[in-house]
């Protein structure tokens, strides 16, 4: 185990109870050169969304936390964020949370030709997810060892912003 996951599981054995405690969850948890990522959100079927208030007040918490037991050595910014419209996938339960969500999957190789996978996100288990592509409505399988990166893809409602033309048309037809 490398000094980084040593202390990225320290960090998260004394945040999560401060998260859970505000009805929130560690969403993702790393430490890249210096910089401490906590990434919070709503528990799975929860209101949707976490608030700057929620994130200010985890912020300060979980640093005076860090504070009082000094979990790392060296200098490090904590930084406390809500995973985004566009989330990182990084593990299994990551996935479980998306199902029939739009995914775009990067693999380290490719499987028939393709390197890039995009489409809706039909299964996930603890070896792998299944996504059907958006282009082909073809099913491939992916084991998460030969994922590379994947998130979410943020599609906009099925009505999108009107357009100028779209407002045209509906102020001749008044």
């Amino acid at each position: 185990m490398s000094t980084a996951d040593t202390v990225v599981n320290r960090v998260r054995a004394l945040a999560a109870p401060i998260v859970a405690d505000l009805g929130l969850e560690i969403y993702d948890l790393e430490m890249v050169s210096g910089v401490l990522r906590l990434s919070i959100d709503t528990p799975t079927g929860g209101p949707a969304g976490v608030t700057l208030d929620n994130i200010a007040l985890v912020s300060r918490l979980v640093s005076r936390e860090l504070d009082h037991n000094d979990p790392m050595p060296g200098r490090y910014t904590l930084e406390v964020t809500s995973p985004g419209l566009e989330r990182p996938l990084r593990v299994a339960d990551h996935f479980r949370r998306e199902i029939n969500k739009v995914v775009s999957v990067r693999l380290r190789e490719a499987i028939d030709g393709r390197r890039r996978l995009q489409g809706t996100l039909l299964r996930a288990d603890d070896r792998g997810c299944v996504v059907c592509l958006e282009d082909t409505g073809t099913e491939v399988a992916v084991t998460y060892d030969r994922i590379e990166r994947a998130k979410t893809v943020f599609v906009w409602g099925s009505e999108g912003k009107p357009t100028s033309s779209s407002r045209r048309t509906k102020e001749v037809a008044q």
